[in-house]
Parts: C-alpha cells; structure tokens; sequence
C-alpha cells in the first residue's frame, strides 16, 4: 500500500534510518555503551543514568535540525547534504571512541553525543518525508508510523541479539568500531537519494524563511489542539522515571542481583524487543482507529501497572514462586517493550497530526523534541533518585523503593487526559487555516523524496 501510494523508495528510505541506522545500531549502541560506562569509565549507576540524559541532547534541538533542512538547501538540495554531514559526524565520533582506550571522561560524552547528533539529524530528515506525506495521505499516517515502529523494532531485535556476544568478543570500544557501519550507510543515503535539484535559490530569503517558520510554528503551538497534547505527552514522560541504569547494574552484580553475563544481557534485550514489534503489530491491527483519549488512557494505566513486575523481581519474590530470575526477566522486559511501544505509537500519530503544511520537518521536529525534553527529565529525575536513595555500583538496598516510586508517578498523567482530543487518529486535527505556513521556500521538488536503488547495497552488508 505505501509503496504503491508514495513509491517503494519511501519504503525503503525508512527502513534504512529507522531500521539499521536507530534499530540495530542503536541496540548496539545502547548495550556497548552501558559496559563502556560500567567497565571502561567505572562510574556510579546514578552518574551513567545523568549521562545517558546528556548525550540525548541533540535529540531535544531537532527543531533546529528540521528548520534547517526545510528552509536551508545547500548545492540545490534540502535532504541529501544533511545525511551526509549526519553520516561524517558519526564516523568520526565512533571511531574516537573505538581506537583511544584511555578517552578522557568528558571526551568519551562529546564523542557519544556526537554520535547520537548524527543519528538524530538523519532521523529528522527522514521524519520531514514522513510528516509531508501524512499531511497528503491522512488515511496512510498511521500505517507509516507502524512501518517506522516495525523497521526499528526488528532492526533492534537483531542489534541487541548479536550486542551481547559482540561485548563478550571484542568488548564496548570494539562494538563502537562496528557502529561506523550504520553511519556510513547514513553517507550512502545521502549519496544516493533521488531529490529533485532546486534551481534558482535565493539564500537572501533564507532569513526569512526561518522567521516565517517560527511564525508558523508559534501560530500553530498557540492553538489549543495543539499545545495541549504536547504538555500532556511531556508530562506523560518526564513523570515516568527512568531508573534502567541503575536496574542494569543490579541485573551484572554477583551479591544483590542475577548476575547476568554480556551474552544473557544482550539476549534479555534482543527477546524483550519482540514485545515491542507485537506492540506495534497490535496497535496496527487492533488499536490503530481508537480514539487517541480512550487508546492513551489504557496504554498509560497498562504501563504503571506492568511496572510492578520489577518490584517483584527485585525483591526476589519469582524465586518463592520458582521462577528462574533470567526467565522471568525476559517476561518483565518484554512487557515493558510491549507497553512503552503502545503507548508510543498513538502518540506518534497524534504528533504527525498536529504539523502545518510547509513546516512539517520543522513542527513534526519540534514536538518529537518536547517528547525529549520529557524523556530527558525523566532520566535525570531517575539518576537523581537514584542518587538520594544512594544506590551504587554494589549497593542495591533502595532499589525497591526507587520502583515503588517510578510506579506511582507512572499513574499520575492519568489525570492529564483532558488535554488530548477524542479525535479519530483517522481524521485531521488541526484547523483549516493553520494548514497552510508562509514559508517561501518551494517545496514543489520534494513532495515525492525517492531513492536510488540500494538493494544491493544493504544486501551486502
């Protein structure tokens, strides 16, 4: 159907960022980067929790990566240079951390935000084809965000699948080399897309454009349909704290907790990711054309309880009941997958609902950018609980009581549900007169973004 209605190289664009770029490197990434922090730098569980907050921050300023690429072209062309320039970045920033094995703290966090920098502005890129052709295909928004879900949930079952035996093999700084794969194929991308040169442009305007974009933005933001949802997607996020740094260190040590090895991390991850492709399959084909009210309220309620499972484990109670502790932590994973993927995906509709047309990368940028500030607080409230429940690399006494509270907060935005239309996700949300920017740049050229064949490429990676 996608393929048919926007061409298969739409298709195909998305599996590549959202599928090998975010799904099986950022699964590598993400399992390298926990034994880099844990082994490599020998920092507290707090500490690595306040960190993974900080190289998420050019995750939080992708408006300024969409405004670029929607009101600033280079060499005629407004796609192709930004993947390029995100491909570069992570190159370099991968290879630092893999061939210096005594990196300076600090340099080790400006290498990892760079690298994470790289991914976000290929991301953006792509959410800019993707928020353009939700606004022309309304009746297809859902089912791209569900192929953007399904890429990255199985690129992610792989990544994490094979992360474990690669730490085992050729620990975190080799897994580092490996992520200049996924970035390099970022390069290939922007090398080979098929956009329409624009002719003629004036870069005098280019001012302009950035202030009739953020006009058009502050307009739209001004609307009660709009920044309503987006303090209640914030809140919903910022209120669940994140506490997986501490909970990793707990699941490796040999006293307090299981004491998993790398290979049985990385496969915990990798089983746990097929809760979050069946999240995305039963919101595709169960969830998708509920009301965003009704679809949220469960989905939020569902995640604070499932919650608990951790409370269990910690305690030791699946022990009393004879549950071996690997089992049953792939059991609690995959539900929290399953229901953070729920949760996510009516929020991802709702967002490319809320975009203007002319400012789609932009706007659509600007809201997955609150959703990261949430995410954000959310981290640094968790290493900061984390921290005062004085929770270390092998004291683990409060960790109990840092869930109990993770839960409870997790409820809370239940209460916030007021501030999200009981629009059909099928239908538009905005009014018709915010539609429609003021930004002069013509973007005639790029309503069809294809590209050039890559089969063989990625067959052969």
């Amino acid at each position: 159907m996608l393929s048919r209605e926007m061409h298969w190289s739409f298709v195909f664009g998305v599996v590549v960022v959202y599928g090998i770029s975010q799904g099986l490197g950022g699964a590598l990434a993400q399992v390298g980067t926990k034994y880099y922090m844990k082994d490599v730098q020998k920092v507290q569980p707090s500490e690595a929790q306040v960190y993974a907050g900080i190289t998420s921050i050019p995750w939080i300023v992708k408006p300024l990566w969409g405004l670029l690429t929607d009101v600033l072209p280079f060499f005629g062309y407004r796609r192709r240079p930004y993947f390029i320039f995100a491909g570069f970045i992570g190159v370099i920033a991968m290879l630092l951390l893999s061939l210096h094995e005594n990196l300076h703290l600090v340099l080790a966090l400006l290498s990892l935000t760079a690298g994470s920098a790289g991914v976000a502005i290929a991301d953006v890129t792509i959410d800019a084809c993707v928020a353009q052709n939700s606004i022309s295909h309304p009746s297809l928004a859902t089912d791209m965000q569900s192929l953007c879900a399904f890429s990255s949930s199985v690129g992610a079952l792989i990544g994490f699948f094979i992360s474990g035996i690669f730490v085992h093999l050729i620990g975190p700084m080799g897994v580092f080399g490996l992520m200049t794969i996924p970035a390099g194929l970022v390069i290939l991308v922007g090398f080979l897309l098929d956009e329409p040169r624009m002719h003629n442009t004036s870069y005098r305007q280019v001012k302009q454009n950035f202030l009739d974009a953020g006009k058009a933005m502050w307009t739209t933001l001004r609307s009660e349909d709009v920044w309503g949802p987006c303090l209640y997607m914030y809140l919903s996020l910022a209120l669940s704290l994140d506490i997986r740094e501490g909970m990793f260190y707990w699941y490796t040590d040999s006293k307090g907790g299981p004491s998993f090895s790398q290979e049985s991390v990385g496969f915990i991850f990798s089983i746990s990711s097929v809760g979050a492709l069946l999240g995305a399959i039963l919101y595709q084909y169960a969830l998708k054309d509920y009301a965003f009210r009704n679809l949220l309220f469960w989905t939020q309620l569902l995640y604070g309880l499932s919650g608990m499972l951790d409370l269990i484990l910690v305690l030791r109670w699946n022990l009393k009941f004879g549950i071996p502790d690997y089992f049953f932590v792939v059991i609690v994973e995959s539900i929290a997958q399953m229901t953070i993927r729920l949760k996510w995906m009516p929020m991802l509709v709702l967002s490319s609902k809320l975009c203007p047309s002319g400012i789609e990368g932009t706007f659509f940028a600007l809201l997955m950018s609150i959703d990261n500030v949430g995410l954000l607080s959310a981290s640094w409230g968790g290493g900061f609980v984390l921290h005062i429940l004085r929770i270390t690399r092998t004291r683990f006494d409060n960790i109990w009581f840092a869930i109990l509270i993770r839960n409870i907060l997790r409820i809370t935005p239940l209460g916030l549900l007021f501030l999200v239309p009981r629009a059909d996700p099928n239908s538009s949300i905005l009014p018709t007169e915010s539609m429609n920017s003021k930004v002069t740049i013509d973007t005639s050229d790029t309503k069809n973004v294809e590209l050039e064949s890559l089969v063989h490429s990625v067959d052969g990676k």
